[in-house]
């Protein structure tokens, strides 16, 4: 019994000793922003946000979320878009409103699904029109990491959401968190393309300049709005890939 006391003192009590001289040391917010699992260039431009009063607040709320309810994406991927597209590899920014909701489906990447999982109907009609104005084949899978990994910023504006509760995470913070990413990028990046689907990522054009940026808007690709017109023939992919090659970049092959 005495050995087993001594275990459960140094599994408990050493890493609240850890963390405190942590506190001590660095204080709440540089030790929060330790914390935050992101890759880092990213951490170098947007890094201060960390160190907000709104993002400690954010914190507190996201980590009492996954503790009492199923939260999605795991949290493991709530940084999925910017760790997978470094900000000096962005050449695209896609924008999403919040994560899906049902098991199986949200990895932190907009739109995205995981693989082996069934296309939700805007993402189906996201492919539809990458079909009909550059003559990509429909994909087998859903997981779109495949354009992270070219430069393509798949990036929600609320991060997280409580599972079978669309929206049930906006205006906690996370849109300040993600806006001032958009505002990073327009500041110090050249040339970059801004798609912008649906009135909620319209909005976020305030945020750019377009002399320096491409900026391309429709309507979303839910069917809601898609089949009422002005998303199928919008041509953005190909757009996009046009305006990127006029700057030296290579295509989006999507």
């Amino acid at each position: 019994m005495p050995q087993r006391v001594a275990i459960l003192f140094f599994v408990l009590y050493i890493p609240l000793q850890i963390i405190a001289k942590n506190f001590a040391s660095l204080g709440f917010s540089s030790y929060l922003r330790s914390m935050v699992k992101i890759e880092e260039s990213w951490r170098q431009h947007i890094g201060e946000e960390f160190e907000k009063p709104y993002f400690k607040t954010l914190t507190d709320f996201v980590r009492q979320e996954y503790a009492q309810y199923r939260c999605y994406p795991p949290g493991s991927l709530i940084f999925n878009a910017f760790n997978l597209c470094p900000f000096d590899e962005v050449k695209v920014v896609i924008i999403g409103q919040d994560p899906y909701h049902e098991p199986g489906q949200a990895h932190g990447l907009s739109f995205s699904v995981t693989e082996g999982t069934p296309f939700p109907p805007s993402l189906l009609n996201i492919f539809k029109e990458v079909h009909d104005d550059t003559g990509a084949p429909m994909p087998q899978s859903g997981d779109l990491s495949r354009w992270a990994r070219q430069g393509v910023l798949l990036l929600n504006a609320t991060l997280t959401v409580r599972a079978h509760q669309a929206a049930s995470h906006q205006r906690r913070g996370w849109e300040q968190f993600t806006d001032a990413a958009i505002s990073a990028l327009n500041r110090d990046r050249d040339h970059l393309v801004f798609l912008l689907w649906g009135g909620y990522a319209r909005a976020k054009a305030s945020l750019i300049d377009q002399q320096r940026h491409r900026v391309l808007q429709s309507v979303h690709p839910s069917p809601l709005s898609a089949n009422r017109g002005g998303w199928f023939g919008n041509h953005h992919f190909s757009l996009c890939n046009s305006y990127l090659q006029q700057w030296g970049e290579p295509p989006i092959e999507w």
